[in-house]
């Protein structure tokens, strides 16, 4: 069986959902799930991690760090060589989200045995799905795809199905970031999409970018959910205190009707794996509640979503 070292969040997931940990040796600082993740050693380490900076500031920092190094990432290459891979799980995806495939393969030419350098890279549920099996054709166990990818498909084709039937599709801004704004993309409108939803400033199936204050307010979405990239409710909470001080903020319809909520985007949105289908159900409840009365929010202990408190706007 192949050492894999999985340097992505979503892959070291997609190994568990496949039962393969016993294979992976070694993550990445992000890797929190399933539990088994944090009883492996990790290789990477990033200062931005709590260390306590604002919206703005990590924008600034993360920018700055790209520009000057490339990466916001440090590699524990004593480790890694230790830890004698034969896979390594990456991505090309975004260089903010996990270290780029140029760093670790690289580095991985450096290492004993060459390990193969696997690279995650999906834009749409679709891609996910292809993701499933390419980490199973690696650990030698492609019927487990199969199955896994039809629940999974099955749960999506079931939100659908009764999504359609709905002819209301409220306007839905999927936030990935606060200050500055940023745009969803990639799978975050076709969740909305599926969801029964309408994301009027969304990038479907391409790389979330900035956007000016000016574009949400001329959106005007019923509904806005605050799924900021990589960060949990804690952070969204905060952030929205932010956002709530934007000019002509409670102009939106949103706001007015409180309907604003704020997602786990760390554990789910950003998360591509097999949880990403728990994000479209999260989703299926706040655009339709009525219709989808399993997925809302099950009260101020659930941590995957909360609607936000508009008392104040």
């Amino acid at each position: 069986m192949p050492r894999i070292v999985s340097l992505l969040p979503a892959a070291t997931e997609i190994a568990a959902a496949l039962g393969v940990m016993e294979q992976v040796v070694g993550v990445s600082h992000e890797c929190d799930f399933p539990n088994e993740a944090n009883e492996r050693p990790r290789v990477t380490y990033c200062p931005l991690h709590d260390a306590g900076l604002t919206s703005r500031e990590v924008d600034h920092w993360v920018r700055r760090a790209l520009r000057d190094n490339g990466t916001i990432y440090t590699i524990d290459e004593p480790l890694l060589l230790n830890l004698r891979p034969d896979v390594i799980l990456t991505q090309k995806l975004c260089d903010v989200c996990a270290v780029g495939y140029g760093t670790v393969a690289r580095l991985a030419e450096t290492l004993p045995g060459s390990p193969q350098v696997i690279n995650l890279e999906p834009s749409s549920l679709s891609d996910i799905f292809n993701d499933i099996r390419r980490v199973a054709e690696v650990c030698d166990v492609p019927e487990r795809a199969d199955k896994l990818v039809i629940q999974l498909s099955d749960r999506v084709e079931g939100v659908r199905r009764r999504a359609n039937r709905i002819r209301h599709r409220p306007r839905c801004f999927l936030m990935e970031w606060v200050d500055p704004p940023f745009r969803s993309g990639h799978w975050g409108p076709e969740l909305v999409e599926i969801a029964g939803g309408y994301d009027p400033s969304g990038r479907k199936h391409q790389p979330s970018v900035q956007i000016e204050w000016q574009e949400v307010l001329d959106a005007q979405p019923d509904i806005i959910v605050l799924a900021l990239c990589g960060y949990d409710i804690d952070r969204a909470r905060r952030d929205y205190e932010i956002l709530r001080g934007f000019p002509n903020f409670n102009s939106l319809p949103a706001a007015r009707r409180g309907e604003i909520y704020l997602v786990d985007a760390s554990a789910y949105f950003a998360r591509p794996g097999p949880r990403i289908i728990d994000s479209l159900e999260i989703l299926a409840g706040i655009l339709h509640p009525g219709e989808f009365p399993e997925f809302i929010s099950g009260g101020p202990d659930d941590r995957r979503m909360e609607r936000a408190d508009t008392s104040a706007v």
